[in-house]
């Protein structure tokens, strides 16, 4: 049962027809017409969070942040209050002025010019809206507003609902950012109807391991950038810190010489990074041997171990397999196929990769190693850190540089590839 607001009806539309009077002097724009000049941005002092949200925060934009608890989704926006030109607006309907205060104490932040309530009713964070007129506002989390025009509970899908709706109508007139708070289900979605989804124009997922101290932010939607981009952060005791150069980051523990162990480049956005893939297979103590990876789709682990065995020769299917990429992220990019292949293999024969090599390319079913996109500013991540071999697809390797020719070794078929650890 969802409950719905009853709106009077309007002498308009009771006679059945809607008042055209209003739409009388407006015309119908051509498409070459439209004014297509970027909307201005607000810089959030940031760069991390800058390069997700596609060059800052757009005037008049709903942000919508989620994230499972204790990644940092708080601590985050209250670092972009005190980094933002101008005043910041935190509202919280989770936390006192003092934890806030304390919180602040301790990130440094105290001294910014932010201006804090502790506020649920939604009707009143307009009217502060409204009063202060900051240069952005900050709603956490929008599942602990209530309008008074609705009956039920905070968090219920009307609620949330009908206090989006109105942030979103104030953030358009009066020309403010608001980034609102979300919580997650245990799925890790965004909990309330979907639509609250629809309604804003940024989704951003505030991502992590627990065990780990890095934080990725990635975004499912954004109607003014790009959606492949993301931002490293590393959680330590006075706060958030960016992380502009991740590779050196992830690869900073690795060490060289271990068998099933490989560094892969795959990109996120227009970024290049260099990650490390671990491989662990074992003999199986099980009727049924388990296929566990972190960071990596399962199923394409699955697809990569048949490859293994149809095209490389590598029977894995009485063995145990444990696929991990360093450092507690998630790869999405094919690339990566490639090297997990090549990890699996030389941790099946307890033969170590040569140091100082990279791996990138896609598998197909026929044992191809398919073309990969940004081939060029991969191999220059690789050797800017120091790794002076790089095996690439063919395709990819007849698009870059001649003089690149001593660090590329093109190859066709996962065979080849296989072929280093003999």
């Amino acid at each position: 049962m969802i409950e719905e607001i009853e709106r009077k009806e309007t002498a308009s539309r009771k006679g059945g027809r809607r008042d055209v009077s209003a739409a009388l002097g407006r015309e119908a724009l051509a498409l070459q017409d439209v004014d297509t000049s970027e909307s201005p941005r607000l810089h959030t002092g940031m760069g991390e969070l800058d390069r997700v949200l596609g060059g800052g925060l757009t005037v008049g934009s709903i942000v919508l942040v989620g994230g499972d608890p204790g990644m940092g989704k708080s601590t985050l926006m209250l670092q972009l209050s005190a980094t933002v030109p101008g005043t910041a607006l935190y509202i919280s309907g989770e936390e006192s002025l003092h934890q806030i205060k304390h919180r602040a104490e301790r990130l440094g932040v105290a001294g910014a010019d932010i201006r804090v309530a502790a506020e649920t009713n939604i009707e009143v964070v307009a009217a502060l809206i409204e009063s202060v007129r900051p240069a952005v506002v900050i709603v956490d989390s929008v599942q602990t507003m209530m309008t008074d025009m609705l009956e039920s509970t905070a968090g219920s899908v009307a609620q949330v609902r009908e206090c989006t709706a109105l942030l979103t109508k104030v953030a358009k007139k009066a020309g403010i950012p608001i980034i609102l708070i979300g919580h997650v289900t245990k799925d890790g979605m965004i909990a309330g109807p979907k639509v609250l989804e629809h309604m804003v124009d940024t989704v951003l997922q505030f991502e992590g391991d627990g065990m780990y101290s890095y934080r990725v932010l990635r975004a499912l939607k954004n109607r003014y950038g790009s959606t492949n981009e993301i931002g490293v952060f590393d959680m330590s005791g006075v706060g958030l810190r960016e992380v502009p150069n991740p590779s050196e980051v992830l690869l900073s523990q690795r060490r060289a010489g271990e068998p099933g162990t490989a560094i892969v480049a795959v990109m996120e956005g227009t970024r290049p990074l260099l990650v490390e893939v671990q491989a662990l297979v074992s003999p199986t103590g099980y009727s049924m041997p388990q296929r566990v990876s972190t960071g990596y789709d399962a199923r394409r682990l699955q697809m990569i171990l048949a490859i293994l065995e149809k095209r490389g020769g590598i029977v894995l299917r009485q063995n145990d397999v444990f696929v991990n990429i360093a450092g507690g992220i998630a790869i999405q990019d094919p690339a990566i196929d490639l090297g997990v292949a090549v990890a699996l293999a030389s941790s099946a024969t307890d033969v170590s990769l040569p140091s100082g090599t990279v791996f990138m390319g896609e598998l197909g079913l026929t044992g191809e190693v398919r073309h990969v996109s940004y081939a060029d500013q991969r191999v220059q991540e690789a050797l800017r850190l120091g790794l002076r071999t790089v095996y690439l697809p063919r395709a990819a390797a007849d698009t870059l540089d001649q003089n690149l020719g001593e660090a590329l070794v093109p190859i066709e078929r996962i065979a080849q590839a296989l072929s280093i650890l003999n």
